[in-house]
């Protein structure tokens, strides 16, 4: 028999993930790209909890500490740069706002990636353009013109999935708005981060903030603001800055060099902060994993954790590549639903509001780096980390003899 073959859409870190586990159980896998190569840089995730352990068991987590930023936490300021309020790294035994391993999303996926290039089939600047599956298989079009046909087929598309679009209808039956919108781009260090995250509150619901990287000189910058939901258009990156300008031109702190910095990079990004809600993730022998199923949003800092245990355990679940049949596929795809929800509904369900992120008045601002500063002290502090600390620890991992 043919050795049978997964194509997954997405080569950030749920699909990446999802081929080193599928390759080790016998899979051929195809993981197809829109962009042109692996992404680089992006903002800072961190590996804590259930997360960290998957990667430790893929062997990864040296070449993770490797690429590890020293981060020493962070700091609300003014807008004449004093501080107001601070949560250190070791807040939390190291799992608090800023945990003990942070990474750069593009120095993760890159780990993945030459974990899985020599295995997998990589394919960019190439999405699935059209999809058909029966019960035997699934025949996939690519943009390229090229025709496969496949056992299974992933999307690990993020947000705003095509895979998802085409197999279980528009976005709109499945995205949840949280009231705001955000954009990360890098920028040059105007203040001398040495190692602290810095985050300004401004009226308004605005929220700056400044991450270090590994080049001193230069800083991932975040601008947010509350709003209510903005028309426009997800791929006209001027549109989207001229959005950015109308709300933080003289707002104060750093936001004029940061508006000048975004409009200059060439890793700006813009988005709503949502979340994705369905009630299944699989349809016949097409799946979701990560964000394009069951995105947790930004706020929630439990995006990379989904992707990684979501790509575990449904690799676990498929097994072996060996008399995989239709009924095997059904049932693996009933057992990632039935111990991933669990974990979905609380990491989606954690406070992560944006008018807590970006409040909207002064005294809302005040109260809120208060509150942060208190939580970190007796006899708060072991409620808030139940509430917010802990959620990434909340499901234990199926062991699997396949993976």
């Amino acid at each position: 028999m043919a050795q049978p073959t997964v194509l997954i859409s997405g080569a950030g870190i749920a699909g990446p993930s999802l081929a080193f586990w599928l390759t080790k159980n016998g899979y051929r896998v195809i993981v197809v790209e829109i962009a042109p190569g692996i992404r680089p840089g992006g903002q800072t995730v961190d590996l804590r909890g259930a997360g960290g352990d998957v990667v430790e068991l893929m062997g990864l987590m040296p070449q993770m500490r490797a690429h590890a930023l020293e981060q020493k936490g962070l700091a609300w300021v003014a807008s004449d740069g004093s501080r107001r309020g601070e949560m250190p790294v070791t807040a939390f035994d190291g799992n608090g706002m800023v945990s003990k391993l942070e990474i750069l999303r593009g120095d993760l996926v890159g780990v993945l990636y030459q974990a899985t290039k020599d295995i997998t089939e990589y394919r960019f600047s190439t999405r699935i353009s059209a999809l058909e599956q029966d019960e035997d298989g699934v025949d996939v079009t690519l943009s390229d013109g090229t025709r496969e046909r496949v056992d299974i087929v992933v999307g690990a598309d993020g947000p705003h999935s095509s895979v998802r679009s085409m197999v279980f209808g528009p976005e709109d039956k499945f995205a949840k708005p949280l009231g705001g919108y955000n954009a990360w781009f890098t920028a040059p260090d105007t203040v001398g981060l040495d190692g602290w995250y810095l985050m300004y509150l401004a009226p308004g619901g605005l929220n700056a903030s400044m991450r270090p990287t590994h080049d001193p000189a230069t800083t991932k910058a975040g601008l947010a603001f509350a709003s209510e939901p903005i028309v426009y258009d997800r791929h006209n990156l001027d549109e989207q800055r001229k959005l950015l300008i109308d709300r933080f031109a003289g707002a104060g702190w750093q936001c004029d060099a940061l508006l000048a910095a975004a409009q200059e990079a060439d890793d700006f990004y813009f988005d709503a902060f949502l979340q994705i809600h369905m009630p299944a993730w699989t349809s016949g022998r097409v799946a979701l994993v990560g964000d394009a199923g069951y995105c947790a949003s930004p706020l929630s800092g439990m995006g990379t954790s989904l992707a990684l245990v979501g790509a575990y355990i449904l690799a676990g679940e498929l097994g072996s590549a060996e008399n995989l049949d239709a009924q095997r596929i059904k049932e693996a795809f009933a057992q990632y639903q039935t111990k991933m929800r669990p974990y979905v509904d609380k990491c989606q369900d954690l406070p992560n509001r944006v008018d807590r992120y970006a409040p909207n008045t002064a005294r809302d601002i005040s109260m809120q780096i208060k509150a942060m500063t208190w939580m970190q002290r007796w006899p708060l502090r072991p409620i808030a980390q139940r509430l917010w600390f802990k959620v990434a620890d909340s499901i234990e991992l199926p062991k699997y003899s396949t993976v």
